[in-house]
């Protein structure tokens, strides 16, 4: 080698994954073995927009630096809008900012990447997994109850209590309760930040390095040896300076769906053609890197709610002195948090639609619900459920009306995307095709989820109508048009009955406001590498030694969830497979 190598290991990203595994090997050995983490975005170590749950909402609106907004090419599928996608940027990644929705992925999710030849990736060795990371409060049956990562439920609005009572009437088999990943205790945001790296301030095996964007892996004849990054810490005497890095052990690539497929191409792994394009040499012929990519498809739609009902508005749009007593609530010694403690979603249905909502959806998606879901009964569909607050892009024209919103997502779309690399310039935007909607069976499970949810809404008694401007474009002589209502129907009032007008308006609807739900995943996927794999079942990349990829970038496909759990998870496995590799006991 040569270059000293000062690490055994150099996490090239400091996001969710990045943290656990860091944390748990840092935790686990027996002498100094340092590890640095080299993260392009900054610490949230106490910072009240960060461990402050309710406060997500505005941190997510207001786009602020703790995240990379990714713009993806016009796509005529979408009506030519540029998507904006956004992903975590700091010590702890999305787990610093995402809905801290709790859900796991469903079991056969697992056992799909285990078929794909990854021994020990199936339900049966990652479930344990999940329960290892967790801690319910209370105590709840199949779940952990010594982990690092608090988990809470509970019912406290009458939004969620009316969208639960609703769902047992019009379908008993569907609807519940849903938690959050904030601790019932102390109300603080549950991150894998301060839960697997802030709270080992003591340990010196673990370094970290924030503002400091990694342009490549580092690497002799076919071995990974470290990295370069550029810094720009205004701290740092090197700022802007091209730095390096070594380790003597092995590189981990963790900067996430975005970011890992970004590191490795501009380390010239990925496919040949795009890297001759870009003057890149390529080191290993990989053209999967970058492909794969999966999310999931998700609206969320306005309901007017009356006026006594109790929303998140407040903190999710108000100015300081409105969030202010909130905030000295969540402060307080008291056992109550108050509403600084919520992320307003406390429950949720994962369905699976029966005959008639087949017949609904249409033929567009026979082949695929024949072909995925028949055989695998828990594989839901779509998630839909209430946000006690009004989230759309209108704050300031809503002032002073209270909102819900009903939100539904696509749990495995079947429009597949890509995202690739500009320039060798690791600021440079990304040619990034998310794939939204290029599916016809897509539009229509997003059809007749607009159809079901609008449904469980004009029932709930808090229901005064439809925010119009953000629903279909529906005639005005249509018995769909939305608009404001005295009241809700009652639960046995009959459907609303659609033309094939309505339907157009809604496709177009769904074409024009359709989003990402902050689930990236897939491309640098732990497959065959003659399938357009990148790693392989150890977690290593093909063609390469001592460079690993860990973060939800390989999975290989799916996951019918919100996927921080399935970080977790990813991060507690890749933390056994190199505690192995290290010889590090009890991990």
């Amino acid at each position: 080698m040569s270059q000293p190598a000062p690490y055994d290991i150099i996490f090239a990203g400091g996001g969710t994954t990045a943290c656990v595994v860091a944390g748990r090997l840092a935790a686990g050995r027996p002498e100094p073995q340092d590890s640095r983490m080299v993260e392009a975005g900054k610490h949230t170590k106490d910072l009240p927009t960060h461990v402050q749950p309710a406060r997500y909402y505005a941190n997510l609106a207001g786009g602020g630096d703790t995240f990379t907004l990714h713009s993806a090419k016009p796509s005529e599928a979408l009506g030519n809008r540029p998507l904006i996608i956004p992903a975590g940027k700091a010590i702890g990644g999305g787990s610093t900012v995402n809905f801290m929705m709790y859900t796991r992925a469903s079991p056969s999710d697992y056992d799909d990447w285990e078929e794909l030849e990854n021994p020990g990736w199936g339900s049966k060795d990652l479930i344990p997994l999940s329960n290892k990371a967790e801690t319910f409060e209370p105590n709840a049956k199949n779940h952990g109850t010594s982990g690092p990562i608090k988990v809470s439920g509970g019912i406290k609005t009458n939004i969620c209590r009316q969208y639960l009572d609703v769902a047992k009437a019009r379908d008993k088999e569907r609807g519940h309760p849903w938690f959050k990943y904030v601790s019932a205790t102390t109300g603080h945001r549950s991150d894998a930040a301060h839960h697997y790296v802030y709270n080992q301030a003591h340990n010196k095996n673990l370094e970290m390095r924030v503002h400091c964007r990694v342009q490549r892996v580092i690497m002799e004849n076919d071995r990974a040896v470290g990295v370069e990054y550029i810094s720009h810490d205004p701290t740092d005497a090197k700022k802007d300076q091209v730095q390096a890095a070594y380790a003597s052990k092995f590189v981990v690539v963790a900067g996430g769906a975005f970011g890992s497929p970004a590191i490795l191409e501009r380390s010239g792994i990925g496919s040949p053609k795009l890297l001759e394009s870009l003057d890149i040499r390529t080191v290993v012929d990989l053209p999967g890197v970058g492909e794969n990519y999966q999310d999931h498809n998700l609206l969320l739609v306005p309901y007017l709610t009356s006026d006594d009902e109790i929303t998140l508005d407040d903190i999710f749009h108000g100015k300081d002195d409105i969030i202010k007593p909130h905030e000295t609530q969540w402060l307080g010694d008291g056992a109550d948090k108050g509403w600084m403690a919520h992320n307003s979603i406390e429950a949720g249905i994962k369905i699976r639609p029966n005959a008639k909502d087949l017949e609904e959806i249409g033929p567009s998606f026979t082949r695929r619900w024949q072909e995925y879901f028949v055989n695998k009964p828990d594989k839901p569909v779509m998630w839909i459920g209430p946000l006690t607050a009004y989230t759309g892009g209108n704050s300031a024209g809503v002032q002073g009306r209270k909102m819900f919103t009903l939100a539904y997502y696509t749990e495995y779309p079947a429009s597949i995307g890509r995202t690739h690399i500009s320039s060798v310039d690791p600021y440079k935007p990304l040619d990034l095709e998310p794939g939204f909607l290029n599916e016809p069976e897509d539009l229509g499970v997003l059809r007749w989820s607009y159809k079901w949810s609008r449904e469980m809404a004009r029932r709930m008694p808090c229901y005064r109508g439809e925010l119009a401007v953000e629903h279909p474009n529906f005639p005005e002589s249509s018995a769909a048009a939305a608009g404001p209502a005295k009241g809700p129907v009652p639960i046995d009032a009959p459907d609303i009955a659609y033309t094939a007008e309505d339907n157009a308006a809604i496709d177009a609807y769904h074409r024009a406001f359709v989003g990402t739900t902050w689930h990236s995943l897939g491309t640098c996927a732990m497959k065959p590498r003659a399938q357009g794999g990148v790693v392989d079942s150890k977690l290593n990349v093909y063609g390469v030694k001592g460079l690993k990829v860990a973060d939800l970038s390989i999975a290989p496909t799916n996951v019918g969830s919100n996927t921080y759990n399935s970080a977790l998870v990813v991060g507690e496995k890749a933390a056994v497979i190199f505690a192995e590799e290290l010889g590090i006991k009890g991990v």
